[in-house]
């Protein structure tokens, strides 16, 4: 039997780079999902929860929660988001209403994590001759401690992932961080995308579309000879 799976497309994919959920759906596909797409998700409340707006956050995640509640696995092309519902979720309510969202957040994942660690698949007949660097976001890494299973799905597609210079340091986004404190976010933007530079790659792949759209914004800016492009995008692309 297939593994079913709904799909959160997450605000920033479905606004800014739409053809990241058309990826995530091609890589669930050719992984052997059955895959289904709830209509009626938004978003998943983080922006107001780490603006200190507990009272909108938690009325987007009781939302979040009827939407997918029913879902045998929630799968997201986004750390952030998932880290959201996974880490957070629970932390928003008490009684019963904590129970429910424990429920949905344990079978809440990212992705690559999704792909590699729950099905087995990393390998999933994509085909992708380009040298990358791969840029560890900071709510992937960290709150959800998904290190290996980007790199192993790009690896099994034939991307060559380049080292680089202290790879784990955050790029700078952070959210409304980046807007509240652009005097801090931009050089560390800048920072990364030096060393991406000094690398000899010219594609950055990474797993969240708000440090993709933070990168390639301050990339575009400088006029830098660099790529910027979702993990989902970039495998989806060499799939037959």
């Amino acid at each position: 039997m297939s593994p079913r799976v709904a799909l959160f497309v997450t605000c920033l994919v479905d606004q800014v780079s739409p053809s990241t959920g058309r990826s995530a759906l091609r890589l669930l596909e050719a992984a052997g999902c059955d895959v289904t797409f709830p209509h009626a998700q938004t978003c998943c409340g983080q922006p107001a929860f780490n603006s200190g707006y507990p009272t909108d956050a938690r009325r987007l995640a009781r939302h979040f929660v009827d939407v997918f509640a029913d879902a045998e696995a929630i799968v997201a092309p986004s750390g952030s988001c998932v880290a959201m519902v996974r880490r957070y979720y629970p932390t928003l309510m008490s009684g019963a209403e904590r129970t429910r969202m424990e429920a949905v957040a344990s079978k809440t994942y990212e992705l690559t994590e999704y792909l590699v660690d729950v099905l087995g698949r990393p390998d999933l007949g994509a085909h992708v001759e380009v040298p990358v660097v791969y840029h560890a976001s900071c709510h992937l890494l960290r709150e959800l401690g998904v290190r290996e299973a980007p790199c192993r799905v790009l690896d099994a597609a034939g991307v060559s992932v380049v080292d680089l210079v202290d790879e784990e340091r955050c790029c700078g986004f952070g959210g409304t961080f980046s807007v509240l404190h652009p005097e801090i976010s931009v050089p560390m933007a800048d920072e990364k995308l030096d060393r991406a530079a000094d690398s000899g790659a010219r594609t950055i792949a990474a797993c969240d579309t708000g440090c993709l759209v933070h990168l390639a914004t301050r990339a575009q800016q400088r006029g830098l000879d660099l790529e910027v492009r979702h993990v989902a995008d970039l495998v989806a692309e060499g799939l037959p």
